[in-house]
């Protein structure tokens, strides 16, 4: 497919007995809509705050899926992550203490851009509006817009590394093309430091051979940079936000759950990894 090349290899994942760096930041993203992004920042925080770390989840996303996801409205919302961006609320007055903390988004984020765009520093607004928490959170995780936009470069300029939930689907794959060369250019100019993380195979059905030959393209192209974890197409990610709960708390036995509780477990490894490298 000609996608290794313009991505870099991580070494070897290793499993440790130590925690976490403190303040670590991830992104979730994809620019293509519908492929487990939310899912993925909720459940994987909440799998997190299970091993008892202290999470942050951040909703950069205008629909605001990530807010209703814990039961919010974000139509509702008086204060939001656009007015710690453009306002410079600081952040600590929109967290919404819920399955874990939550800065909440709302319709009014549908302006940022706009309303961003002439501001001076307008990629940093973000990582400044982050930094008097960091030392308050472990992990502090970030649910980008499906676009490649002003909102997802800042929260790509905030984070530590960069979580691609990607759709077990040929077409698919195409995006991660699209998102290195994103993160090139944010390297090159914002945050020399921001990489892709992990690469997260979602809506696997290993019932087609379409799905199970998506995941060797993405194993035979990237590697360890491919979660070994997949997330299985299931109703229960559906049900769990309509009752505002994530899967873990909504099924806490199931394999939903359980698929989220691994790649946590893969994401901490990947954390000592580098912090003993």
């Amino acid at each position: 497919m000609g996608l290794a090349r313009l991505l870099p290899r991580p070494g070897n994942r290793t499993e440790t007995a130590q925690g976490p760096p403190m303040g670590r930041v991830i992104s979730f993203a994809n620019q293509k809509g519908g492929v487990a992004k939310t899912t993925t920042t909720l459940n994987l925080g909440v799998a997190l705050a299970e091993q008892n770390l202290r999470v942050l989840l951040c909703d950069l996303d205008p629909q605001g899926n990530l807010t209703m996801s814990q039961g919010l409205n974000p139509d509702t919302m008086e204060r939001s992550i656009f007015d710690v961006l453009v306002h410079r609320l600081p952040i600590q007055e929109i967290i919404h203490h819920t399955e874990v903390d939550l800065a909440v988004s709302s319709i009014d984020l549908a302006g940022a851009e706009l309303a961003l765009s002439s501001m001076i520093g307008r990629e940093r607004a973000l990582e400044k509006a982050l930094a008097p928490v960091r030392d308050t959170y472990d992990y502090i995780l970030i649910d980008t817009p499906p676009s490649l936009g002003l909102l997802t470069i800042n929260a790509l300029v905030a984070s530590n590394g960069v979580i691609v939930p990607v759709q077990c689907e040929y077409l698919s794959l195409r995006g991660l093309v699209q998102l290195e060369n994103t993160l090139s250019m944010i390297r090159e100019n914002l945050n020399p430091e921001v990489g892709i993380e992990g690469i997260l195979p979602t809506m696997y059905d290993n019932r087609t051979l379409h799905a199970r030959e998506a995941v060797e393209i993405l194993q035979e192209n990237f590697g360890d940079l491919v979660f070994d974890t997949k997330i299985k197409k299931t109703v229960r990610y559906a049900e769990a936000p309509v009752k505002g709960t994530s899967v873990l708390k909504y099924d806490p036995s199931g394999s939903a759950a359980q698929a989220y509780r691994d790649l946590a477990k893969e994401v901490l490894d990947g954390a000592q990894a580098r912090e003993h490298a």
